[in-house]
């Protein structure tokens, strides 16, 4: 069974990412890489604001920004208006402040379309998992067609941020 095709995100880029979460703990962070429409790579990092607030969360109304992220409105629309862009969002991340990084049921719930009809937006997903020394690790998550599912396709090591 094929796998769904890594887009590559550069090493600087994750470690953008990572400060980012770092900066948000011990709430999720979230935002998006970019990159060439047609490319197999992404590196160009756009934070975003989480605006979770439990009375208006679609599916995780007993959570707080510790434990869901919600994509502030003015992001999600900036994110909405560049899917068709040149360079244009490739991967959603999100952190975990556990120190985990895997797709909860809860992300799989949220990026899924809620027609049930694949992934909610052309995009793959980045989790980093962060505790109160460092990030641990951070995983990559694609939507596979076959497996009908998100499923997870790389690995990156952490780092002490």
């Amino acid at each position: 069974m094929p796998t769904p095709a890594v887009i590559n995100v550069p090493r600087s880029s994750l470690e953008e990412i990572f400060a980012h979460a770092r900066q948000s703990f011990p709430n999720e962070c979230c935002g998006w890489i970019t990159g060439v429409k047609d490319s197999s790579e992404a590196g160009g990092v756009r934070r975003a604001i989480n605006a979770y607030e439990p009375e208006t969360h679609p599916t995780a109304k007993d959570r707080s920004a510790q434990t869901a992220f919600v994509i502030a409105g003015e992001d999600l629309l900036d994110l909405n208006q560049t899917l068709d862009n040149d360079v244009c969002p490739k991967i959603i991340y999100h952190s975990h402040p556990n120190g985990r990084a895997y797709f909860s049921e809860t992300d799989k719930t949220n990026a899924s379309d809620p027609w049930g009809d694949g992934p909610a937006y052309p995009v793959q997903q980045i989790v980093v998992g962060i505790d109160e020394d460092r990030v641990v690790e951070a995983r990559q998550f694609a939507w596979d067609d076959q497996a009908e599912d998100f499923v997870e396709i790389a690995l990156f090591a952490g780092k002490d941020v």
